[in-house]
């Protein structure tokens, strides 16, 4: 009985240490992930170095950096928070295990000093013989047997504990090791943080320096914008035109009547087949799980209307989102689909419009493509590179829609 409460008291300490360990590596999966993300920042930051055309980029993405940095300092803090319960239960558990031999050596103690006493007044061999008939002398031996193997018993459990304590103690001494370096570390990060707002504030006086060529600038980009969203838009109703018309023609054989299919090749939206549907209904099903249009980078503008990141004066419109990436980047299709489109937005630009189904992805600001219309392309599989701009900027400009109507990237792609 004793037993068993002894080792239901060391699961109850043991199990929430192996919670916590589990919590620890989540911590340290997490941990690596963000400076993994703040090392492509700190990339694309110094591909933009000295390049003055780029300064607002470059706050954008220091902004990002320093909110990836406070989430390190974070994640760090609950790591050093993590091994002080672990520590905590630590201690717990090495005064239980010294408590417990404490008892078990006394206990010993007195069985041997009474063993000793014993044996000094009768040998075995008397308290064998003294017995009145078989069956006594039967139990006297099974009593001796059980008597040893009691003191044998008592002996392997001092052993194991004294082991366990050992553990416990190593245990402790590497948690408050781990526990200096995390508090080390964070430091450093806290350190480094600063130097981050340094530069932040550097470059925000930079912006204010030249603001009023910037903000001229942003406006004319906006609205070269508003330009590509109209070509972008009859890019789309075009592919919707030509999808009903080929389920019009494909529908000649059977018995659909001629305004039924006038109505296909009318629609607005993509009348689709049982194949459409499938693909269709696919493609929805993984919001929140596509892979990002490119290997590396950082959303520096978002989806809708939205004061500008800097000019918080300024309105800017954006249907779908810019993902700056690094220099020779490549653009990639994020869901298995039908390149429908292919297009020179301008001299130096082209876009790329993919088919799933109803819904449609368009990859923007591309200076060379890989795909031809009517190309069958898989998750992942790269369609272009993405055009370096005069700035010295290379930037993926990506939207999803179904049919016409516009959705916000972001909550699609993978996090």
């Amino acid at each position: 009985m004793t037993k068993h409460l002894l080792t239901f008291l060391f699961l109850c300490l043991a199990l929430p240490m192996w919670s916590q360990l589990s919590k620890q590596e989540q911590l340290e999966e997490r941990k690596a992930k963000i400076q993994l993300e703040i090392q492509e920042r700190q990339q694309l930051l110094n591909s933009m170095k000295n390049k003055e055309k780029t300064v607002v980029s470059q706050l954008l993405i220091q902004r990002d950096k320093i909110n990836l940095k406070e989430k390190l300092i974070k994640t760090t803090e609950k790591q050093t928070k993590l091994l002080n319960d672990d520590i905590y239960n630590n201690q717990l558990k090495i005064n239980q295990l010294n408590k417990e031999l404490e008892t078990l050596k006394g206990d010993y103690a007195e069985m041997i000093r009474k063993s000793y006493k014993s044996r000094s007044e009768q040998s075995r061999v008397m308290f064998l013989l003294s017995s009145e008939n078989f069956l006594q002398a039967y139990k006297r031996i099974q009593y001796m047997k059980q008597y040893s193997n009691y003191r044998k018993m008592q002996a392997d459990e001092m052993k194991s504990k004294s082991t366990k304590l050992k553990v416990a103690t190593e245990d402790i001494k590497v948690q408050k090791n781990q526990k200096e370096k995390l508090i080390v570390e964070n430091e450093k990060e806290k350190q480094e943080l600063e130097k981050e707002k340094q530069e932040q504030e550097k470059i925000a006086k930079q912006i204010q320096k030249d603001k009023k060529n910037i903000v001229a600038e942003i406006k004319k980009k906006q609205q070269e914008t508003k330009k590509i969203d109209g070509q972008i838009q009859k890019l789309i109703r075009d592919a919707i035109a030509e999808a009903n018309r080929k389920t019009a023609k494909s529908s000649a054989s059977n018995t659909k009547s001629k305004s039924d299919k006038k109505a296909i090749e009318n629609s607005v939206n993509i009348v689709l087949t049982p194949e459409g549907k499938l693909i269709s209904d696919n493609f929805k099903a993984n919001k929140g799980r596509l892979p990002w249009p490119v290997e590396k980078g950082a959303i520096t503008l978002g989806y809708g209307d939205q004061p500008h990141p800097v000019f918080r004066t300024l309105t800017v419109h954006s249907s779908g989102i810019e993902i700056t990436t690094e220099n020779g980047a490549n653009a990639r299709a994020v869901y298995d689909g039908e390149v429908v489109q292919v297009q020179l937005i301008s001299p130096l630009k082209k876009a790329v419009l993919i088919k799933h189904g109803d819904f449609f992805t368009v990859y923007q600001n591309l200076s060379t493509v890989n795909v031809k219309e009517g190309d069958r392309v898989s998750s992942r599989e790269t369609i272009g590179k993405i055009r370096v701009d005069g700035d010295g900027k290379s930037v993926l400009k990506f939207y999803i829609s179904q049919n016409s109507s516009y959705f916000n990237p972001t909550p699609w792609l993978s996090k």
